[in-house]
This record gives structure tokens, C-alpha cells and sequence, in this order.
């Protein structure tokens, strides 16, 4: 992974006036949209099967072909536009990420909680095995919402999180300059894990 260089770094609490009290990014996947149509496709069929059927025969049947297709639409319209964007929030204390529209899933993250944040060129869904909130044993966790650049998050009890996010470079200046000012480990006055 690419490390953004330090030599901006702030020296003290009394830098953090020269940059922003809260930094926000987001991220989209256009793509995405596609497949939310396939939902409202799903959801258009179930619909047009309840509405349009006889009803007269095979009752279970249709029913099921309606729920089904009502339910199989929805999870999909779920599925999809809840990773159509997502928005990243960092402040003095809390790194926030929230997805789509709605904000749902989330996750907040105290700076405290963080060890160290780097910089990735190249996060795919390939890796985490598709779009979305992942898990994987071997990697942590992470919010993918489209491929390219992101940020890798090492927490203080050894799990990693990541994100995708355009101008990823600038988070992580910003997480690791707010690392410095207040501590890896706390809030201000406390000395970085290692100093």
C-alpha cells in the first residue's frame, strides 16, 4: 500500500485550525443503478401477476410466484441502492461511514479505536467477493461500492475495516493527521502508540 507523505504533518493542537473541523467524502456506483431495475423489474412482474391472474386455479401457485417475485424485487432494490453511494464523515473524535441514501448500514468508528490508516490504489469487489458491507476471515471487514481507490482502517484490536472512497489520499492525510494532534490511543494530551 502507498503511504501518503507526513512532512505536513502538524506539530501540536494549535495546527488544527488550518484544516477543516469535519472532512467528508463519498463515493458512487452508477452501475449499481442497473441492477436496482432488475429489482423494480421483479417487483413490476409481481405485481402484474396479482393484478392480472384469474386466481382461479392454482391458487398456491400464483401465490407464491407473487410473494416470491414481490420479495426476491425488494431484496434486490434493498441490496442495491443501499450500495449506490456511500458517505464518509471524519471529525475531531469519530470516523462515520454511511451507505446510500438512507444512510443504512453504518459504521462509526472512534479515532481512538485507530491504530493507523492507509491508503489503497486498488480495493475490488473481486477481493471482498462483491459489492457491499463484506466480511472476509482473512482481510476484516469493509464497505465496497465501487472499484479504485480507498482507505484501509488497522483498529486497536487488530481487525481492519475498509472503504472505498473517492480522494482516499486525503482521508488518510486527514485520519493521520488527527492521530497525531489527539493520540492513537485517546483524546488529547496522550501520546501516540509508540512515541
Amino acid at each position: 500500500m502507498r503511504h501518503p507523505p507526513h512532512d505536513d504533518a502538524p506539530t501540536g493542537p494549535a495546527d488544527a485550525g488550518a484544516h477543516p473541523e469535519v472532512w467528508t467524502g463519498t463515493a458512487t456506483n452508477r452501475v449499481q443503478w442497473v441492477l436496482a431495475l432488475a429489482g423494480v423489474a421483479c417487483v413490476a412482474l409481481g405485481i402484474a401477476l396479482a393484478v392480472n391472474s384469474t386466481w382461479t386455479s392454482g391458487v398456491a401457485a400464483l401465490a407464491m410466484s407473487v410473494v416470491g417475485c414481490l420479495l426476491a424485487g425488494l431484496l434486490i432494490l434493498f441490496g442495491t441502492l443501499a450500495f449506490v453511494s456511500v458517505a464518509v464523515r471524519v471529525d475531531h473524535t469519530t470516523l462515520e461511514v454511511r451507505c446510500g441514501h438512507i444512510g443504512v448500514p453504518r459504521r462509526s468508528i472512534p479515532l481512538a479505536h485507530v491504530v493507523e490508516a492507509d491508503f489503497a490504489p486498488a480495493v475490488t469487489p473481486r477481493q471482498w467477493g462483491g459489492y457491499g458491507y463484506r466480511w472476509r476471515p482473512e482481510l476484516g471487514t469493509a464497505v465496497v461500492v465501487r472499484r479504485g481507490e480507498g482507505v484501509v482502517l488497522r483498529l486497536g484490536d487488530g481487525r481492519t475495516f475498509t472503504f472505498t472512497v473517492d480522494d482516499a489520499e486525503s482521508a488518510v492525510h486527514e485520519i493521520r493527521r488527527r492521530l497525531h494532534l489527539y493520540g492513537t490511543h485517546g483524546g488529547p494530551g496522550q501520546a501516540p502508540a509508540g512515541a
